[in-house]
């Protein structure tokens, strides 16, 4: 299992791996899987923009493509002001993966943390439980 230290400083270190040269608003993700298993993203634009990728995909797709189903957390890193919150994409893949009380850890431009569980962040989510 992975510290919140050490998950904060993989998805800072992530930010300068971003592809933005459209937003030059790189994010970095890490996400600790149930089992300790680590995946770190960065979000990666494309001239098309529709077809961009943000932080927290990349880090999903990335445990998902290894065999992970089950994540427990996120530290999602930015460079702005504010803190940097997964979008509404990011927040649905999350919780199939993560189900409502997976963490969400967000970090401002100054390294200051916000947390809150997945469910404040998605209330009625739609889940794999609706389709059985």
């Amino acid at each position: 299992m992975a510290t919140e230290k050490e998950l904060i400083e993989k998805a800072t270190a992530m930010l300068d791996m971003a592809y933005v040269p459209y937003s030059k608003f790189p994010v970095g993700a890490a996400l600790e899987c149930d089992d300790g298993a680590v995946y770190t993203g960065c979000n990666i634009e494309n001239a098309s923009y529709g077809l961009t990728n943000c932080a927290e995909r990349t880090a999903a797709f990335k445990a998902v493509s290894e065999g992970h189903r089950k994540f427990k957390r996120i530290v999602i890193a930015g460079r702005c002001e504010d803190y940097c919150w997964p979008c509404g994409a990011c927040r649905q893949v999350l919780y199939e993966f993560g189900g409502p009380d997976m963490e969400i850890i967000t970090l401002n431009g100054a390294g200051e943390a916000a947390r809150l569980p997945l469910k404040e962040m998605l209330p009625c989510a739609f889940g794999p439980e609706w389709l059985i």
